[in-house]
């Protein structure tokens, strides 16, 4: 199977996303809006005029290219509605142009040597009632503590307001700069690909809330942030639950994003999603870039 690499000044942007929207393993973060903004000199390499496609996000250091994983971009790799086989998947890997890189790659892209990260995710096909019965006692006690503290979800809060709150409670956090996100939600919003949920207390303060971004099938659990109050009072259980009761009985997937840490972990879980991991690969050349790029 011949493989070009493309610069990003060739590729078909029209073919690129038809093949990634038709794509069995499809993510946003593989949409051309998504990674011009992430990553502006992407580059790709493409199978079969774009029946396999895999994005490469380029930087440079010290002159010399290389591949990382753009910011809020979970996963990227080989996509394809056809089969992605281990054969196909070791011919991408040996076309990759750059000596240098360290990628994510999708949960349909085994690579027996990549470190294993992982990810949760929750089939909505099932009733509302059935998949609450999947939901540890611990998230069942949470939602109904956030009931009784009078909470409510709101899904029309502006991306302002949503910045806003942001950034008033992740102070210690560099990244995403301001623009960048407000770049991507702005866009998101444009392309109806962002949802954004408040949860306000009873006295109509804004406790918590949820930037949402999804593409066809799957709503991806993005951007969640809440102040000591929403903490408190188990905001975000209840918000989890509200979209998962208003989109049961669907096609669509609930797309946690994962996490290593326990009690991140444990949230997401709780909620009866599936493990399902992604796989990072990291290749260093020259040696001396290691830990500098």
């Amino acid at each position: 199977m011949p493989i070009k690499h493309l610069e990003h000044s060739e590729i078909d942007y029209e073919k690129w996303n038809k093949s990634i929207l038709q794509a069995k393993n499809q993510l946003v973060y593989a949409e051309t809006w998504y990674l011009d903004i992430v990553s502006p000199d992407w580059e790709a390499l493409v199978a079969d005029d774009y029946e396999y496609v895999m994005p490469l996000p380029v930087k440079t250091k010290y002159a010399i290219p290389y591949l990382v994983q753009p910011i809020l971009t979970q996963q990227l790799g080989i996509f394809s509605a056809s089969e992605i086989s281990e054969i196909i998947i070791k011919e991408f890997l040996k076309k990759i142009p750059y000596p240098s890189y360290e990628l994510n790659f999708n949960e349909e892209n085994f690579i027996p040597e990549a470190e294993t990260f992982p990810n949760y995710i929750l089939s909505l096909r099932p009733s509302y009632e059935q998949l609450r019965a999947k939901f540890s006692k611990n998230t069942r006690r949470n939602i109904e503590k956030a009931q009784q503290a009078g909470l409510q979800v709101r899904d029309f809060l502006s991306v302002n307001d949503f910045l806003n709150f942001y950034y008033s409670l992740e102070k210690k956090f560099i990244f995403p700069e301001r623009s960048l996100l407000e770049m991507l939600i702005g866009k998101g919003k444009e392309k109806n690909a962002v949802d954004i949920f408040g949860i306000f207390s009873p006295h109509n303060e804004l406790i918590a809330t949820l930037c949402m971004i999804h593409s066809k099938k799957r709503f991806t659990y993005w951007i969640p942030v809440s102040n000591a109050v929403g903490k408190k009072t188990s905001a975000m259980f209840l918000l989890v639950d509200e979209i998962i009761r208003q989109n049961a009985e669907s096609e669509a997937i609930l797309d946690f994003e994962g996490s290593r840490i326990e009690g991140i972990a444990r949230f997401y879980k709780g909620f009866g999603s599936e493990y399902k991991p992604y796989y990072v690969l990291k290749r260093f050349r020259p040696s001396f870039l290691v830990g500098k790029i």
